[in-house]
């Protein structure tokens, strides 16, 4: 109480002046309607530029929930695509599948699960991401990642409720991806240089590919659906002591920043990789 005492003596000319500006201001307003007028716009600048503030640091901080509604809602309207169904094949007796259908009676071959990143690493050669959804809310080895943007990887393990996903980023990753124009495929695989790029293998000389074509995944894929955009040309090699090209893609995925992936399932995926394994041995 003292101290609050002798902060007013010591400056109670200036507390004074600043009182009876108030004063001064408050018998203008009440006087005169153009200084009324004045002062209550100045008034509310002030404050709209204070709510305008908050409503943006609000925003800010609502961020994480915003993304994970916007995942959950993207999940549910991949589902819905007619992609994400197969074709009954109109030549051939064809038994229902126990797979949900749609309105067309089509059986379901792909459903998308929406899941939160919580490890993600890019500076090493072999890079993993970490999702919080694992074999108890349906995730399995083999299963592919994709983001809001492009592809991720593939599931490489999963517990009850973590998964653990090879990113795009490893050395030992590879993707069959084509051309988006024209179909030309190749092998999608990383040099272990830089996060932002990876290279398209194995596409022949007679493509015509030009810088800043589109690439995505292609039909010989069991992981993932085809046409997911993986990223788009960045430069162009040719192998002198072959028939091929090397493109650099430049990823649509931002490794750096991601945070909500969709896990996909293809629900003949085990069927198809006892298939094309019987044929190795």
């Amino acid at each position: 109480m003292k101290n609050i005492f002798l902060f007013i003596r010591q400056y109670f000319n200036f507390i004074s002046f600043i009182l009876l500006q108030v004063v001064a201001i408050v018998l203008l307003t009440s006087s005169s309607k153009t200084h009324e007028t004045f002062f209550a716009g100045a008034a509310n600048d002030v404050t709209g530029n204070i709510n305008s503030r908050y409503s943006k640091l609000r925003s800010y901080f609502n961020l994480a929930e915003t993304n994970r509604l916007l995942a959950e809602e993207n999940a549910k309207l991949r589902n819905e695509l007619p992609s994400s169904f197969l074709s009954a094949d109109s030549l051939r007796l064809t038994v229902k599948d126990t797979a949900v259908n749609d309105t067309l009676g089509r059986p379901r071959k792909y459903s998308f699960l929406p899941a939160r990143v919580i490890g993600n690493t890019y500076t090493l050669q072999n890079n993993y991401l970490m999702l919080e959804r694992g074999t108890l809310q349906g995730v399995k080895k083999g299963m592919a990642v994709t983001g809001p943007s492009g592809i991720v990887g593939v599931v490489v393990e999963s517990t009850d409720h973590i998964s653990r996903v090879m990113s795009l980023l490893h050395r030992n990753s590879k993707v069959s991806a084509m051309l988006k124009k024209d179909n030309i495929s190749g092998s999608i695989e990383w040099d272990g240089a830089d996060p932002s790029y990876l290279l398209f293998k194995n596409v022949t000389k007679s493509a015509k590919v030009a810088k800043g074509d589109t690439v995505v995944t292609s039909t010989y894929s069991a992981n993932f659906p085809s046409q997911l955009i993986v990223g788009t040309v960045a430069s162009i090699t040719a192998d002198p002591s072959s028939n091929f090209y090397t493109l650099k893609i430049k990823t649509a995925t931002n490794f750096f920043t991601i945070q909500f992936v969709n896990v996909i399932e293809n629900v003949r995926y085990t069927e198809q990789m006892q298939l094309e394994n019987s044929g190795k041995n």
